[in-house]
């Protein structure tokens, strides 16, 4: 290209000289200019502009994929940690922690709907808190790197509410009942689809549901808990797993709303029944 001496002159720096032309645009660029491409180099703007038709990577659910994988889970962890000490601080209290955040089916139907999410961040003993808080630390992770923050994020607190919502409806309404428990089998009915998705052996899964089924069962262990959060995190999974790829947030918004719909209604059934 043949430009009158004076042309000779960065297109963003018009004070320096310049001699070589941008690929796509052919303007001149000054070396602080310059971008390395395939061919030759590309000026600040023809490499913004070839930025936004580069297809930003996708999780096999379809969100974005974090740069920082697992924060999310290690966020919940230390919420149920401090959680925990708030209610040593004020056990014994008329107002304490536990009083105020647990499940309970009579208190819930009286108007303090907030527990159906707070009892899943309260915990009996330091046991319960460690189990429940292991199990979160070794799925959570690549449930979350599976499905991108956002999806993660809403997912867990959907499969925490509506392992309230069975124990809401199948136990004792006197009876209190707390635990991240039912989110985690939430957990593992995520990983469990996401897992047959990809053609994974399963095994390993299969025998530690089968060994938390038993240990679910026993007394003192909320069984309703735990069986609301894996059914909604199985109907989840699947959503996340299998939707079409064109059609991915379409189907998984539906699948929501679907859950979310049919948590409501109960909710509003049960309250009525025990007012």
């Amino acid at each position: 290209m043949n430009l009158p001496a004076q042309d000779y002159r960065c297109y963003r720096h018009p004070d320096r000289e310049a001699y070589i032309s941008c690929q796509r645009c052919e303007r001149m660029i000054c070396p602080d200019c310059m971008r390395d491409a395939s061919v030759g180099f590309h000026c600040p703007e023809c490499v913004a502009e070839g930025a936004k038709t580069v297809r930003a990577p996708r999780t096999i659910a379809g969100g974005a994929v974090s740069a920082n994988v697992g924060v999310v889970s290690f966020v919940l962890i230390g919420l149920n940690v401090i959680a925990y000490i708030a209610q040593l601080a004020t056990e014994g209290q008329p107002d304490s922690v536990f009083q105020r955040g647990a499940m309970q089916g009579y208190t819930v139907a009286d108007g303090d709907y907030w527990r159906l999410l707070t009892a899943a961040f309260l915990h009996g003993s330091l046991l319960h808190i460690a189990f429940n808080m292991y199990a979160l630390y070794l799925f959570g992770p690549f449930v979350e790197k599976a499905l991108g923050t956002v999806r993660f994020i809403a997912a867990y607190l959907t499969t925490a509410i509506a392992s309230s919502v069975f124990v809401y409806w199948l136990e004792n309404p006197l009876t209190p009942t707390i635990g991240a428990s039912g989110a985690v089998f939430g957990l593992f009915g995520m990983a469990l689809l996401l897992l047959l998705r990809a053609k994974q052996d399963v095994t390993t899964l299969l025998v530690l549901l089968a060994i938390n089924a038993v240990i679910s069962l026993q007394g003192n262990i909320s069984w309703q808990g735990h069986l609301g959060g894996f059914v909604a995190g199985c109907v989840l999974g699947a959503a996340f797993a299998y939707a079409p790829r064109d059609r991915k947030q379409a189907v998984q918004v539906l699948v929501f709303a679907g859950v979310w719909t049919a948590m409501i209604a109960a909710i509003v059934i049960r309250t009525g029944q025990l007012n």
